[in-house]
């Protein structure tokens, strides 16, 4: 980012200049509930930042050489066929690839059971969006019910449509589809769930309902004294089958008084700082900031508006039930809360340096958010171990990942924690991390919780990496090319080895198609399959859906038997996705120039317009997807690829985002606030970004999208 001259708004902490709202931030709400003393802070984080800055900036320059040396070496052996033996001794004499250590496994303590012993769906939300964090934090229980009623799941055929009306038909279709899930998860001794008429009964803390395995039923709750409630365990995830006497609560009429099923749902949530929030300037950071540090203290509210009555989220309390034994049992209300920091890369205005340099974005995101995180080291609402997630994207190889570590130390340091509070995520997202993934779990081995596979961004990474060595091919079919199939399995074999299973999460990514729920009931169950024990969903619903997968394959039997297969091969990651016969037709690239370029237009107007930064966008067939900076990483990578290898020209490609961009605003007719990007194509400033995006892509660092974003953005909020 840019460097900021005319200082306007800014109050002197030490060395650092410091945006008056931030400030008031902190020393008003952030630090009076910490015992932590605004000079102290301020001097241990002025100290801390001075002497971790020329290594962030060293870090990031090394990027730019080693991307130099890779497009030379591309550009020397243009029009041979790729010697991967020869490439991968290239990588590892400029440094790329390093030498892979002994064995060892991981060493981290204190980590909270949703991590170390409980496979399911992960959440991730925008973190200044107040109301999607309580969803997401309380999407901890799900009725199964409402997930199979409203979706896709259920096929509105044979008058079980959806309407605004309750539909009996389609009730009897659900109750059908829950019947036959408990059959399959808490099978009875005799017979079938749906063979029950009346509720069951708990005497002496036995239930007279005669299960398979009698181990799964884990304790009740009664109304009067009436069973309201059976709980029952599978996999380690909670089921609470509800009942109700008058066998009609709500719409659902049913002869066993069941009236739902709650399914214990996303386990985890991240609460994103980085790819889905547009977060810009100080303003925009003191909004996340806020809205996570309400997360903490417990005390976040959201009111709107819903069917004209007032509506007023607040975080869940825990749920109690009976146990088999009598005693009074707690179950978490809300999912574990893990907090997603920026990159490396980025910068904010919020804090200038002594020599007026922005500050390292992720540095600042790390004390304040950790700061935050101590409210609930004294409530234990979110993690009962006291320890705090970070997790962290977008880290270029070991000496990056260590780095993230001398961060979390100095954080640790300054505000007086215990070394290691702090736990790291990493996001296996960029090659040269994957490459190195090994060696860069060892580098945090007593602070990982987490791996995962962010298949979007490590897309758009293996494409800009790769630019010079040809056009590649259609972004459709990266999903079957061999280099992805390679990272995904190298990802849970490198995990595993390392003695992630039981202790840290091993993740796969998104289902980026939040309305299409049947596709991801048949297709999602391949993660658990695959050795992950989570994976990312993209709203509360999709997570009681998708766990249903999880109480279908044990996670860590299948870890335990996946230990025992040859690992991903090296050379598989290394293949470069390169169309061998580039001879697409007019026809083909226009296809393909439209659905990137609509993607990219969809997701760039809110962003830039109104400061969202993730959204459901309508895709070129009107399916709505949800896009974050990821996915318009890979479009805009891909636009840009073909772009500098001739398959198409800017003139082509100018034509295809006015076509597009036509369509984009079609599409959004709806939205009061949405402005046309096609009534003026020279004043639009969402339609220059998106150009922007496409067409200096290449030049781009790592082909990330936030310094073009971030510019286009504040300049549309100085318009005002």
């Amino acid at each position: 980012m840019a460097k900021i001259g005319l200082i306007m708004n800014y109050i002197k902490q030490g060395k650092l200049s410091v945006k008056k709202e931030l400030l008031e931030f902190v020393n008003k709400e952030l630090l009076p509930g910490v015992s932590i003393d605004p000079k102290n802070f301020w001097s241990g984080f002025d100290k801390a930042v001075h002497e971790l800055f020329p290594i962030n900036k060293k870090l990031i320059s090394i990027r730019s050489e080693m991307q130099k040396k890779i497009d030379d070496w591309h550009i020397k052996n243009k029009g041979k066929q790729l010697d991967i033996k020869k490439y991968e001794n290239f990588l590892k004499e400029i440094g790329y690839l390093v030498k892979e250590g002994s064995k060892f496994s991981i060493e981290t303590k204190n980590v909270d059971s949703e991590i170390s012993n409980i496979a399911g769906p992960q959440l991730v939300v925008p973190v200044k969006n107040a109301r999607y964090s309580l969803n997401a934090a309380n999407a901890r229980w799900g009725s199964l019910y409402d997930a199979l009623y409203g979706t896709d799941v259920i096929p509105e055929s044979n008058g079980a449509e959806r309407g605004k009306k309750y539909n009996y038909v389609r009730g009897e279709k659900v109750i059908e589809y829950a019947r036959k899930f408990l059959d399959s998860i808490i099978p009875l001794e005799k017979g079938s769930w749906k063979d029950i008429s009346e509720i069951p009964k708990v005497e002496n803390n036995l239930l007279n309902l005669k299960l398979k395995n009698p181990k799964q039923f884990v304790g009740y709750s009664k109304k009067s004294n009436d069973i309201s409630s059976l709980l029952f365990l599978n996999n380690n995830l909670h089921i609470d089958v509800k009942f109700d006497s008058n066998k009609t609560r709500g719409e659902t009429k049913d002869k066993a008084g069941i009236y739902d099923i709650i399914l214990e749902s996303a386990i985890t949530s991240i609460m994103d700082h980085e790819d889905s929030v547009a977060a810009v300037d100080a303003e925009d950071k003191v909004d996340g900031y806020r809205n996570w540090l309400g997360l903490m203290k417990g005390d976040l509210e959201y009111k709107g508006q819903k069917n004209g009555k007032e509506l007023v989220r607040k975080l869940n309390p825990d749920r109690e039930y009976t146990s088999t034994d009598g005693n009074k049992i707690k179950l978490h209300g809300r999912a574990l809360m893990l907090n997603r920091n920026v990159g490396h890369l980025m910068s904010s205005s919020s804090i200038l340096l002594d020599d007026n340099s922005e500050i390292p974005e992720g540095i600042m995101d790390a004390f304040i958010t950790t700061a935050a995180a101590i409210y609930d080291f004294k409530n234990k609402k979110n993690s009962r171990k006291n320890s705090f997630y970070i997790v962290k994207p977008k880290m270029h190889g070991p000496d990056e990942v260590k780095f993230t570590n001398l961060i979390f130390e100095k954080v640790e340091e300054v505000l007086g924690l215990k070394k290691f509070t702090i736990k790291i995520g990493i996001m296996d997202e960029e090659r040269r991390t994957t490459l190195n993934l090994k060696e860069c779990i060892r580098a945090v081995k007593e602070r990982v919780v987490f791996i995962n596979t962010g298949f979007l961004d490590r897309t758009g990474d293996e494409m800009h990496t790769s630019m010079e060595a040809g056009p590649m091919i259609k972004k459709g079919d990266m999903k079957s090319s061999k280099w992805l199939a390679a990272y995904e399995n190298s990802n849970v074999d490198i995990g595993l080895t390392c003695g992630f299973s039981g202790i840290a999460q091993i993740g796969k990514g998104m289902w980026a198609a939040p309305d299409k729920m049947a596709d991801m009931m048949s297709q999602k169950i391949n993660h658990p399959k695959s050795g992950a024990n989570c994976a990312w969903v993209p709203s509360p619903t999709a997570a009681t859906l998708h766990v249903m997968h999880y109480h279908q394959v044990d996670v860590f039997s299948k870890q335990n038997e996946l230990k025992n297969r040859n690992p991903a091969k090296l050379t598989d990651i290394l293949t470069i996705p390169i169309a061998d016969r580039p001879n697409w037709s007019v026809e083909e690239i226009n296809k393909e120039l439209e659905n990137n370029a609509q993607g990219i237009l969809g997701y760039v107007v809110r962003w830039i317009d109104q400061g969202v930064g993730c959204s459901k966008v309508p895709d070129i067939n009107n399916v709505g997807l949800m896009e974050d900076r990821a996915t318009l990483r890979i479009s805009s990578q891909h636009i840009a690829n073909w772009l500098h290898h001739g398959i198409c020209n800017k003139e082509q490609v100018l034509e295809v985002m006015k076509k597009m961009a036509k369509i984009v605003d079609k599409q959004n007719i709806q939205d009061p606030e949405y402005k046309s990007m096609s009534d003026n194509f020279n004043n639009s400033i969402a339609f220059k970004a998106a150009c922007d995006l496409v067409f200096k892509g290449r030049e781009q660092s790592s082909g990330y999208t936030e310094p073009i974003l971030h510019s286009r953005r504040l300049e549309k909020k100085a318009s005002h």
